[in-house]
């Protein structure tokens, strides 16, 4: 199974990136509006940026930011303080590291599940993002399904890492 786990953080992870660069991109574009309507202002002429530039950026980096939380755990990426217990008998390391796993997982589903809760009332409040008009709770999706994940992969690095065997 934590192959499993470890391969959809790594598609997250993709799907994340893959995001971020269509980010890039329109950003490139909005901003390439930007420099050539100052350039062809000097002739009379207008060119507007994308509309609803802003919107997109932070509904889309919302979700695609939390995407990769996964895959920096299933690679052991975050941040670990193993300095106090370097030199530690192995069983206290195997303890330590599962705590600290459980840990992660606990923080992950709470997340998630506050995630939901602002899903739910962005649904029922009918937000909507102000110049595109998109509806903001699908936006949320992603989000939650990269805590769940996250939590998952924590798990499963309980049962099936050897970190410390």
């Amino acid at each position: 199974m934590h192959a499993h786990v470890t391969r959809l953080a790594d598609i997250f992870a993709m799907l994340g990136g893959a995001i971020l660069f269509v980010i890039v991109m329109v950003t490139t574009t909005n901003t390439g509006a930007f420099i050539l309507d100052r350039f062809m202002g000097l002739f009379g002429q207008d060119v507007s940026g994308l509309p609803g530039y802003e919107d997109f950026v932070q509904l889309a980096i919302s979700g695609a930011a939390l995407m990769f939380f996964p895959y920096t755990q299933a690679s052991r990426g975050h941040v670990a303080v193993d300095l106090f217990v370097a030199n530690a008998p192995m069983p206290v390391k195997r303890v330590l590291d599962h705590m600290w796993l459980t840990l992660t997982a606990a923080v992950a589903l709470f997340l998630a599940y506050w995630m939901v809760h602002g899903m739910l009332e962005s649904r029922s409040d009918a937000a909507e993002a102000g110049v595109l008009g998109w509806p903001i709770w699908p936006f949320y999706i992603p989000g939650i399904a990269s805590m769940v994940l996250w939590a998952v992969v924590s798990v499963s690095q309980i049962f099936g890492d050897a970190r410390y065997a």
